[in-house]
């Protein structure tokens, strides 16, 4: 009976392997919010939003820049800064930690730059994605910004930033917090050239990018129920010793107690911007 072992069986295996391979690996996703199953091609067509409970899922930077920008925008060269420049380590080496968010995410650094339009109107978008080291705010992310802003200058365009990220990058220590004036000062060069700056702030955003770049915008926009603040809430209570009401670092806390302009749908993104940009580009003008 050897022939069923050494040939039917081989056989009938690498026919169910080959089968099983051809599947997608993940047909359904599980909503953190809700947590019911959603299908991967209702959630990509719902712009990855949640079609029960509303809740916007994190995305990166192509996606949004599909979601965004008319067809045929182009990355701008992120600028090449030092790896390691204080060669830090913890549990392990930083250069390691940076190769593996590239491997993961494909991409150079924490944010990515833009230029296209939004419904025919000239922009340039950059975009952070949490899932490289949490968005954290260093070097890199440093010069992105000003290259995107510098890059709108010479377009003669609006700079929109949409925002996520835990802070600033631990491991580059005072270089990470540096970043922040030196986006200060590169807001106030695009406010000097009448040109209008945008944040989308997602979720989350919070540390030194909130205490900086991310709230100093002529319109501040937020997707729902995105986490938005400094330090945690519970880091806050211990500090003032009172217990904070529930929610109150959301979009819709902030917004209903004046710190941001609007809370937007991701689907209503793309029309608001294209019409932010005539307003604002008009009142420049004039």
């Amino acid at each position: 009976m050897s022939w069923l072992t050494d040939y039917v069986r081989p056989k009938i295996r690498a026919l169910y392997t080959r089968e099983k391979t051809d599947l997608p690996e993940n047909l359904w996703h599980q909503c953190p919010s809700c947590e019911r199953m959603i299908f991967h091609r209702d959630l990509e067509s719902n712009q990855r939003v949640c079609p029960h409970c509303d809740h916007h899922e994190r995305i990166g930077p192509l996606l949004r820049f599909q979601q965004i920008f008319d067809p045929g925008y182009t990355i701008v060269p992120l600028p090449k800064v030092q790896d390691d420049p204080l060669r830090f380590r913890d549990t392990k080496k930083y250069v390691d930690r940076i190769k593996a968010a590239r491997a993961a995410t494909s991409e150079g650094d924490a944010l990515i730059t833009a230029r296209g339009a939004i419904e025919g109107r000239r922009a340039v978008v950059g975009v952070q994605d949490f899932a490289f080291m949490g968005g954290s705010m260093g070097m890199a992310v440093g010069e992105a910004f000003v290259r995107g802003v510098e890059s709108a200058i010479a377009d003669s365009c609006p700079y929109i930033i949409f925002t996520a990220a835990g802070g600033a990058r631990m491991q580059e220590g005072i270089l990470s917090l540096m970043q922040m004036p030196r986006a200060t000062v590169a807001i106030q060069m695009l406010h000097d050239a009448g040109l209008p700056y945008i944040v989308v702030l997602t979720d989350p955003t919070t540390g030194g990018v909130t205490a900086s770049y991310a709230m100093l915008g002529d319109v501040q926009i937020a997707e729902p129920g995105a986490l938005i603040g400094f330090a945690g809430q519970r880091v806050i209570e211990q500090t003032i010793r009172e217990k904070l009401p529930e929610g109150f670092q959301r979009a819709e806390y902030l917004l209903a107690h004046g710190m941001i302009d609007m809370v937007k749908h991701r689907r209503d993104l793309r029309e608001t911007l294209a019409k932010l940009i005539d307003y604002l580009s008009v009142k420049q003008a004039a």
